[in-house]
């Protein structure tokens, strides 16, 4: 299946009672709130006491979001109530997207716990979404504590759909052609977009599943919801033409690195495995009309040992034989010459090209004429593929990569 566009749905599951959880296990309680019959709500004594969060035993019990205090203790007796802390949760959101935006800027927020991310963009970087996302979902999971699902498909609609599909900690596809099996099957109240009381009038209608609203005649719908109609349809049919809005605070940084396929300790590999990195870096970068301030180079060793290395540098650059040679003497200050299974680079503190300086000791017109030649190489590649031009430095004596 051809798929012009490939988006993430992130959501982090029972955001305000995970971001709890993970604060109270650090700072050394000995029970997990997510496994107790446990809510976040509000103070009673203040007349908000409103459950904003619950755990899924207190789901089992049927608490629901939005209701009192009093009416939940009524459900579970041995209910357990957590007071909602909004900085921790502010704290939290930001170490999500700042997770996130290391592996692409390609990111819209849309609320303090989920966000999009148009994957079909970095996809050469990356490979199989899947994969990517099973991926991702596990490293958020490691290092911030708590759990997110994500869901695959070719527009925004259909990943939040899919995200939705079961929970918690997930991976959910639901491409074009999934939509008829796995989205038509579903209640019509689970259809995104529509709310409760438009779902009741759909039912009156005997319009009881997406699959029946999706094939329901477009003027029989118009008498019950007129100019609304043709949008219903269009969603009950995954038809979502709505654009990625992208947010500057996912705008920090561009990484990538490679898992290599056996342990190496040959210096030259893993020069040219850098060398390959960096023009990755440099191709994303003038995908966004970015210079970098900051380059770090990343290292895992056959222990599973992590090391990092950066430098800031007093001219911004994007080219790629630039962030190599520092990428490369970064690497040589660092290597301990253990084997190393992973090896990467990362770019930070970018800046627009509209408003970059060049320093008095820059050449000029040297630096305009290799940006140029540059530049040409890598509209080639965009248009036919990466290894239309392959650097002499890339390729063995024997004429193979």
């Amino acid at each position: 299946m051809i798929m012009s566009n490939i988006i993430f749905h992130i959501d982090v599951n029972n955001a305000f009672l995970s971001w709890s959880a993970v604060e109270l296990l650090n700072k050394g309680s000995k029970v997990d709130i997510r496994e107790e019959c446990a809510v976040i709500a509000g103070d009673e004594t203040k007349r908000c006491g409103v459950v904003l969060a619950r755990s899924i035993e207190a789901k089992k019990k049927g608490v629901i979001t939005g209701e009192s205090l009093f009416n939940a203790r009524r459900k579970c007796s041995n209910l357990k109530v957590y007071p909602p802390n909004h900085d921790l949760y502010e704290k939290m959101s930001g170490k999500l997207f700042e997770l996130i935006s290391e592996f692409t800027s390609d990111v819209e927020i849309v609320s303090i716990d989920e966000c999009y991310v148009d994957y079909g963009k970095v996809k050469n970087l990356y490979g199989n979404e899947i994969m990517f996302a099973y991926k991702l979902k596990n490293i958020i999971k490691q290092k911030l504590g708590f759990t997110v699902n994500i869901g695959i498909a070719n527009n925004k609609l259909c990943a939040k759909m899919a995200s939705n599909f079961s929970k918690p900690d997930k991976v959910h596809t639901l491409y074009e052609d999934e939509i008829k099996d796995k989205m038509w099957i579903l209640p019509i109240d689970e259809l995104y977009g529509v709310g409760e009381k438009t779902s009741e009038k759909l039912k009156v209608i005997n319009i009881n599943t997406i699959g029946d609203l999706a094939n329901f005649k477009p003027n029989e719908l118009y008498k019950y919801f007129k100019k609304q109609t043709t949008k219903m349809i269009d969603m009950a049919n995954g038809i979502d033409n709505s654009i990625m809005k992208y947010d500057e605070v996912c705008q920090k940084g561009i990484s990538h690195s490679t898992t290599l396929e056996r342990d190496l300790i040959e210096k030259e590999e893993l020069y040219k495995i850098l060398q390959s990195i960096a023009e990755k870096i440099t191709m994303a970068l003038r995908g966004q009309n970015k210079y970098t301030y900051v380059v770090a180079v990343i290292l895992r060793d056959k222990f599973f040992n992590n090391y990092t290395h950066q430098t800031k540098l007093k001219n911004a650059t994007d080219m790629p034989d630039e962030i190599f040679q520092i990428s490369k003497r970064l690497f040589n200050e660092m290597w301990n010459l253990e084997p190393i299974r992973l090896i990467g680079i990362r770019v930070d503190q970018l800046v627009s090209k509209d408003n970059y300086q060049l320093s008095i000791f820059e050449d000029f017109k040297e630096r305009e004429k290799q940006s140029k030649l540059e530049k040409i190489i890598t509209k080639l590649k965009e248009k036919y593929g990466n290894n239309v031009i392959i650097k002499a430095s890339l390729v063995r004596r024997n004429g193979k990569k």
